[in-house]
């Protein structure tokens, strides 16, 4: 994982140099991204902010996550009813999901733009964005048994 003041300063710098506005929630919401260990989904960011700012709304959340995955500074990971946000790792790589407890973990497999590239000309595609997604049993839930 990056130094989460190292990330939180490059957030900050990127929302700067798009003019966004950077009021206070926002800039707690870029530190819970850029201190974030896991994969957390935008309710559970709202959850946490919600306490030290109970007058944010999940609409900032989403706005500011939308923006930051735009700008590509954040990875967006779709699950069946839910998204989770990788602000760490923003580059394309794969996560592995548990089918049981719906714990994220990301994969150590290159993904690396020149393999874009080749998937780009061998389909005729023109990829924007990319995901990975492998789905089983975590380590956890696989001694549980399903």
């Amino acid at each position: 994982m990056p130094d989460p003041d190292v990330r939180f300063d490059e957030l900050i710098a990127a929302l700067k140099d798009r003019d966004f506005r950077l009021t206070p929630q926002r800039v707690e919401l870029v530190r819970l991204i850029a201190s974030s260990e896991g994969h957390p989904s935008a309710a559970q960011l709202y959850a946490k902010i919600k306490r030290q700012f109970p007058t944010m709304s999940q609409a900032t959340v989403y706005k500011t996550l939308s923006l930051l995955k735009d700008m590509g500074q954040v990875l967006e990971i779709d699950l069946r009813d839910d998204s989770h946000y990788d602000g760490n790792r923003p580059e394309p790589h794969p996560h592995l999901i548990c089918i049981r407890c719906s714990r994220i973990i990301d994969g150590e497999a290159d993904l690396t733009p020149a393999v874009i590239r080749k998937l780009e000309r061998t389909s005729g595609y023109k990829i924007l964005r990319s995901q990975i997604s492998f789905y089983g049993l975590c380590p956890d839930c696989k001694k549980e048994g399903i």
